[in-house]
């Protein structure tokens, strides 16, 4: 619980060690004690594989060698493009990252999003400079009901506070529970979520014109961000970044 603003800063400093003496912070990944909250400790720090240039333009997949320029394109998206202009994220999803995701997604860790949010906004930097408006993708209400919180949103709002652009978190709409996408290939991830998503009729003047950055928690094959993205597109966004945690980077 915050204290009152006019709690004098030496009794707040005494709180605040007395807190941690009681509550250390917890490395995000294995819950050893570190210094401070929001951090990850040095062994896990060194597995996670955080994501930087090069990269191709659109859709963010890491390049093993510099093409050049900062407009390479990958070969998938040289054959077709997405939806979205341009695709970023924190780091790759693999197995020492993924008990971050589902410590976060499933296990009830939303104390990490506003650490989460200080990532997102060094890795998406100058997709934030460029965005009218911050919105996750939805959960369908069922889904959401049975979690009680939809990590996407959560990182949508943390950031949106962190970056000063305005967040917008209803919208989309889910419109259908898809299926899992684990298991499934593109092209059935692409079946699975055709025609899922909606913009609110609410929100369409707000959608008309403006450049939207659509938040994710990982980004897989890109089916659902880009089925979101088309939805945006059609309802008069200008034009639709997408910014993960993490995503799949698949070698060779």
């Amino acid at each position: 619980m915050a204290m009152p603003a006019n709690v004098p800063a030496s009794v707040r400093k005494f709180g605040t060690a007395a807190l941690d003496l009681l509550l250390p912070s917890q490395c995000l990944s294995c819950r050893q004690v570190v210094a401070a909250p929001g951090t990850l400790c040095g062994a896990c720090f060194a597995k996670v594989r955080f994501l930087s240039a090069p990269c191709c333009a659109a859709c963010g997949t890491p390049f093993e060698f510099d093409p050049g320029g900062t407009d390479a394109l990958c070969g998938t998206c040289i054959r077709a493009r997405p939806s979205y202009d341009r695709a970023r994220a924190v780091f790759r999803y693999d197995d020492s990252s993924r008990s971050l995701i589902l410590a976060f997604k499933h296990g009830d860790r939303i104390d990490a999003a506003p650490a989460y949010a200080r990532w997102l906004a060094r890795a998406g930097d100058a997709l934030i400079a460029d965005a009218d408006l911050i919105a996750p993708v939805p959960l369908h209400w069922t889904r959401l009901f049975h979690r009680r919180y939809n990590q996407s949103a959560l990182l949508a709002n943390a950031l949106a506070r962190l970056s000063g652009r305005a967040a917008a978190p209803d919208l989309l709409r889910r419109r259908r529970r898809t299926p899992s996408q684990g298991g499934l290939d593109r092209a059935e991830r692409v079946r699975n979520v055709r025609g899922a998503f909606a913009v609110r009729p609410a929100s369409r003047a707000t959608v008309a014109g403006k450049r939207i950055l659509l938040v994710d928690d990982v980004l897989t094959t890109g089916a659902t961000v880009e089925a979101c993205a088309a939805v945006l597109l059609k309802a008069g966004a200008s034009a639709v970044d997408v910014l993960t945690l993490a995503r799949v980077v698949r070698d060779g």
